[in-house]
């Protein structure tokens, strides 16, 4: 029986790209593409690398140094191009790319004129108005984050919290953050959230990438769910240079998901350094107050050019009584006031301390093998390796049993 290298000639990957490279470069030596620019990357060798697009499709461009200095315009995202060059395959990864030698500019590309026109006319219907943008809460229990339930941005949300203050509860509501789905999916998580009322703020958001990865934040749908949220939202979008629509529509923007989480969460070593500070500054404000009272009565003892010294005495003696019964009531109101304050502070901070949790014989666990916490044991399989942490200590467990 015939093996199949002695049925065909076979070829190794490298010996099949150098034939594709050769076929390409052989009839695309030189070719005039017309498209939108995009992803527009400037390192510092001064080679240009973007992609040119259509609605239907995209092409990989590099503009080598040498020529990118002749370029009489100056390239930008969202700007439609002519480019000039030659068509060459890039063999470590086996992919077609245009080598561009040259470039005239054509005006705003489709896409970038479609998005200005849509923010425009938004714009003009006051969803970015400041007047309409929400305060944040002080110090929430619960945070809704609208994002992929698999990619890096919920991490790093959740362990800033996690470090930051970690009693404080986290609702993900998973959501596709790139692909013709997903602006529909983010405007019905943060509806869903609205109807639930069962967080405080919320936090939209995904990683960096191209703007084709970015678009789903830039759809009406969401600019709209946005800024008809009753409830705080964060834009937390993962890119530094555009807004998108969904950033303009939020009541606070972000530049990461990990600058999210620490403005929505303070830290617990902030919270009790102001609890502190407001102590001090209340006991200050007690001995001023003591102090003036005392200076009175004791203005009002020496000031005496008396007919009868015993009756004003008397009367002195009176007054100093009524003086120091104000007084303690006065004290006695205002660090009762001061001690309930105090106390419901020192609660709320005890019932969101995760000690006070465990130390109730609670504990949480999580899987080894990614670092998530286990809510269900839908996310277990028999002979998975965990960790569980106690209110003292942690140890490591092996799944037997699944109920």
């Amino acid at each position: 029986m015939e093996t199949i290298r002695e049925q065909e000639n076979i070829l190794t990957v490298s010996e099949l790209t150098v034939r594709i490279k050769k076929l390409l470069e052989a009839r695309f030596f030189t070719v005039a593409v017309a498209g939108e620019i995009s992803n527009l990357r400037r390192p510092a060798s001064g080679h240009l690398y973007f992609t040119l697009q259509d609605s239907g499709s995209s092409l990989p461009a590099v503009c080598f140094r040498e020529n990118a200095r002749r370029l009489e315009m100056k390239p930008e995202d969202g700007v439609e191009v002519t480019a000039r060059g030659r068509i060459t395959v890039y063999r470590p990864r086996g992919s077609y790319q245009l080598v561009v030698a040259g470039m005239e500019l054509k005006g705003m590309g489709s896409l970038q004129l479609a998005r200005e026109k849509l923010k425009a006319r938004l714009a003009a219907e006051g969803l970015f108005d400041p007047s309409r943008k929400k305060k944040l809460p002080p110090l929430p229990s619960r945070v809704g984050v609208v994002t992929s339930p698999s990619g890096a941005a919920i991490r790093d949300i959740l362990q800033v919290i996690d470090r930051r203050f970690g009693a404080i509860g986290i609702v993900v509501n998973p959501v596709p953050v790139q692909g013709a789905a997903a602006a529909g999916e983010i405007a019905r998580a943060v509806e869903e959230f609205n109807r639930w009322r069962n967080v405080e703020v919320i936090i939209v958001g995904r990683g960096g990438g191209s703007a084709e990865d970015l678009q789903p934040f830039n759809e009406e749908s969401v600019a709209r769910a946005i800024a008809a949220s009753r409830i705080p939202v964060i834009s937390a979008v993962g890119h530094e240079i555009d807004w998108t629509l969904a950033d303009l529509a939020a009541d606070l923007r972000a530049p990461t998901p990990s600058a999210a989480a620490e403005l929505v969460i303070a830290e617990k070593r902030e919270l009790l350094t102001n609890l502190n500070r407001l102590s001090r500054r209340l006991d200050l404000a007690l001995n001023y107050l003591l102090g003036g009272l005392r200076s009175r009565v004791e203005r009002a003892l020496r000031s005496a050019t008396l007919h009868d010294p015993k009756r004003l005495l008397g009367q002195s003696r009176q007054q100093l009584d009524e003086l120091i019964s104000r007084l303690d009531r006065l004290m006695e109101n205002r660090l009762r006031f001061a001690r309930q304050n105090i106390q419901s502070l020192t609660r709320r901070l005890e019932s969101l301390n995760p000690d006070s949790v465990l130390a109730r014989g609670y504990s949480f666990t999580w899987r080894l093998a990614d670092g998530k916490i286990v809510t269900s044991t839908s996310m277990l399989e028999i002979g998975e390796e965990v960790r569980v942490r106690l209110r003292e200590g942690e140890f490591d467990s092996t799944v037997n049993r699944i109920d």
